[in-house]
């Protein structure tokens, strides 16, 4: 029986006309890459249209908060309150899990609800005081 070995093909490899050339530059220089085809393809153009549009949001970002002043510091005064709400929750929840912790919680709450029903609550002329 006879082995036929595979008989190996080369392919000729070539390169693009339009390939990007580095210019060396002196040491201390920045290094540039130029391409030799123009950059006026639909690629290109979405790039600096995108790159137009960052240009420009510190500029609208500042118009919008100059003609909406009262939404914008309420807005930022709601996300702040609900970021300190959510870590005040999350030190509690912390705190409740320690051992005793969660008692010693409870007894503080029934201490002061007892002060505060019998400093105020039980006569009438210290009830005007509450309201």
């Amino acid at each position: 029986m006879q082995v036929k070995e595979p008989q190996s093909e080369y392919v000729e490899a070539t390169l693009p006309q339009n390939i990007a050339t580095v210019e060396i530059a002196a040491p201390g220089q920045i290094t540039t890459v130029a391409n030799t085809e123009q950059s006026d393809n639909k690629e290109s153009e979405i790039g600096r249209t995108i790159s137009e549009l960052i240009a420009r949001a510190s500029q609208n970002i500042g118009n919008f908060v100059n003609e909406y002043p009262l939404p914008v510091f309420s807005f930022a005064v709601l996300v702040i309150g609900v970021i300190v709400l959510r870590i005040l929750l999350a030190i509690t929840e912390a705190l409740n899990g320690i051992p005793l912790v969660a008692s010693f919680f409870e007894l503080i709450g029934f201490g002061y609800v007892t002060w505060l029903v019998s400093r105020y609550a039980i006569k009438a002329i210290n009830r005007q005081k509450l309201t």
